[in-house]
């Protein structure tokens, strides 16, 4: 037996700034909802119908006549009237308890809109805080590549004027490198200090996301007429947009990425760490042989990184058969019928229509002189 599917575990989306699957969720919500305002209609429209055809009934009861009849007809036509007024109250009582059912489905939706507008406000909040940080996180990343460039620029202008430069130019050019790299050490500051804020909003909307589809998921357990469990499987057999939540965005040392770059290429002389470098040219060695360069260890702080895969599960889907199409066939109309919508077709009792599809839902589709529209299935018989 396959385990139940879950809304939190089915809705994830890798792109890191994407929210695809809270929005299917959001949207299955708002057609819930008006799935519930669907159902409301019907069972008004059903009130109504059930309330007339009752007082119509006890109307007829009553306005029967009778009164010059005795004995035993008299007392059977009596019965009669009784029975038909009593089924008249039964269709009016069952109209007052369809009117507390619809009363019920109402309650129940407006207690599920305000609960899904509390969880959609915190889900916007906490969505937007992470996208702003996120580019925040980005930008400052890009400054501290930018200024990380700048200093070896700088180191390397100071490596070839202290060699058998002016003494003046040595300082000006030491003086220098020393100001990019603290620019560059500043800049890496407020990038770690970004990506780890993002890393804390990150948590936070998971967390949040995953409490969100838990209450989403509870709207569906709390149809007590449905089959839950098989309504849950199917709409995420349909609509899920991924099993994992976006990875964690991590800091990238520059340094890390250039000796990456200059390993795939043999050609390319791999450089040493910036502040290892400089801080030698500080103790009085201003030159560093290329062997020497790739001995040296450079300190880091890039965390180790995973490479996760991921296996995509293909869905099967089967798509539900519509209603049967029959051959034509030839009916007679039993009884009388004034059409109530556009798509509809007036027939009177004794028309031959003919029936070119016989809906589920009790709708026929027919034919009569060329036009063409639904009729009750009930108020046709088969010649």
């Amino acid at each position: 037996m396959m385990p139940q599917l879950q809304f939190r575990d089915a809705f994830w989306c890798r792109d890191f700034t994407a929210h695809t699957g809270y929005e299917v969720l959001l949207q299955r919500l708002l057609d819930g909802r008006k799935m519930c305002k669907d159902m409301e209609e019907l069972l008004r429209q059903r009130a109504q119908a059930e309330e007339r055809y009752g007082k119509e009934l006890v109307q007829i009861a009553r306005r029967a006549g009778g009164q010059t009849e005795t004995n035993s007809l008299r007392a059977s036509f009596d019965s009669l009237k009784q029975r038909m007024e009593d089924v008249g109250s039964s269709h009016i009582q069952l109209a007052l308890a369809l009117r507390e059912e619809l009363r019920s489905l109402e309650e129940f939706r407006e207690r599920q809109k305000e609960q899904r507008k509390k969880y959609e406000a915190v889900m916007d909040r906490i969505q937007k805080s992470k996208l702003s940080l996120y580019k925040k996180a980005m930008e400052s990343k890009k400054t501290y590549e930018q200024k990380c460039r700048d200093a070896d620029d700088a180191e390397q202008a100071f490596e070839r004027v202290s060699t058998n430069g002016p003494q003046k130019q040595v300082e000006k050019s030491q003086n220098k490198a020393k100001q990019c790299k603290d620019a560059a050490m500043e800049a890496e500051r407020a990038y770690r200090q970004n990506i780890e804020q993002l890393e804390k909003v990150r948590g936070e909307w998971e967390q949040e996301h995953r409490t969100t589809c838990e209450f989403y998921e509870e709207v569906r357990v709390a149809l007590e007429a449905c089959s839950v469990e098989a309504d849950i499987d199917s709409f995420i057999q349909a609509k899920s947009t991924g099993t994992d939540p976006p990875a964690p965005v991590p800091y990238q040392n520059y340094y890390d990425q250039e000796v990456a770059l200059s390993s795939s290429s043999p050609g390319i002389q791999p450089s040493c760490g910036m502040i290892k470098r400089f801080s030698e040219l500080l103790h009085g060695s201003p030159k560093t042989s290329p062997s020497a360069a790739s001995a040296a260890p450079t300190d880091t702080l890039t965390p180790t990184r995973h490479r996760n895969e991921v296996v995509y599960a293909t869905v099967a889907m089967q798509e539900a058969p519509g209603p049967p199409t029959l051959p034509a066939q030839d009916y007679r109309a039993l009884y009388d019928y004034s059409a109530q919508n556009s798509d509809e077709l007036d027939i009177s009792a004794g028309d031959i229509l003919e029936v070119i599809l016989e809906g589920e839902d009790g709708w026929w589709t027919v034919e009569r002189n060329g036009q063409r529209g639904f009729v009750p299935g009930s108020y046709l018989e088969k010649l």
